[in-house]
């Protein structure tokens, strides 16, 4: 499927994965909806129009999808938004916090069947391309999603149920010419990463087979591109890691 002249929403877009997938997209000609909680700092790119939305909340997403669909055909969606704070289930301080782990699960998980689901609504209503295709939906997981780590039960649980999700959901959707893919990206050099030290860098760099450096988000953009253009991958997760396997901590 070809991205130029139509609407991409890519959510968590002013930052990280989201923002490059951004601005590749639409430099393929894809006219872009980028949302994100605060898009007050987003770098200006030429064809991206940026919304401010949570994904959480049902009626700022059908906006942004009404809005894309408005300016379409929408025909594609990318989910990068999502949140990744540490506990542990029993450490120092306690138990885990409920509200932590409901609000981890609520952005990472929910969030993003919120925006798949009120977007492909839209997307089913486009016109069939060739072999009936309409759209498609890439998911962004982790390989915590595989090896939590450590102090991850939140955030393992919600990439898992995003890595969980990906087959029924094709399944779903199939009848609507959609397909559903996931990424389930690595260390990566995101902004994330600029608060830690050199050091704890080198030694994350380290840990990757090959090659031993950590991801780019350009990386993970290409990749997002590649799934958007290659109809016959669907219902599947990738993981995009160097070959790494996470140890527990």
């Amino acid at each position: 499927m070809l991205l130029n002249d139509t609407a991409v929403i890519v959510t968590g877009a002013a930052s990280g994965l989201g923002a490059a997938t951004t601005a590749r997209l639409a430099q393929q000609g894809a006219r872009v909806f980028a949302l994100d909680r605060s898009v007050s700092d987003a770098p200006a790119i030429s064809g991206v129009t940026y919304l401010a939305a949570d994904v959480t909340d049902p009626d700022q997403v059908r906006s942004a999808v009404d809005r894309a669909a408005t300016e379409g055909p929408l025909r594609t969606v990318v989910n990068c938004a999502g949140i990744g704070p540490s506990a542990r289930v029993l450490g120092k301080t306690g138990v885990h916090d409920l509200g932590l782990f409901t609000q981890v699960v609520q952005v990472n998980l929910i969030g993003t069947f919120n925006v798949m689901a009120l977007a492909v609504e839209a997307i089913a209503q486009t016109p069939e391309l060739e072999d009936g295709l309409r759209g498609v939906v890439v998911n962004t997981a982790s390989i915590s999603a595989f090896e939590g780590q450590i102090g991850q039960a939140a955030y393992a649980s919600s990439k898992g149920g995003v890595v969980a999700m990906t087959l029924p959901a094709a399944r779903d959707l199939a009848q609507h010419g959609i397909r559903v893919n996931t990424i389930a990206p690595g260390v990566i050099e995101t902004p994330m990463m600029a608060t830690v030290s050199d050091e704890y860098r080198t030694n994350l760099a380290a840990g990757v087979p090959f090659p031993k450096r950590l991801g780019r988000p350009d990386e993970f953009a290409q990749l997002v591109e590649f799934l958007v253009g290659h109809d016959y991958i669907n219902g599947e997760t990738i993981r995009m890691d160097g070959a790494l396997r996470m140890s527990p901590r």
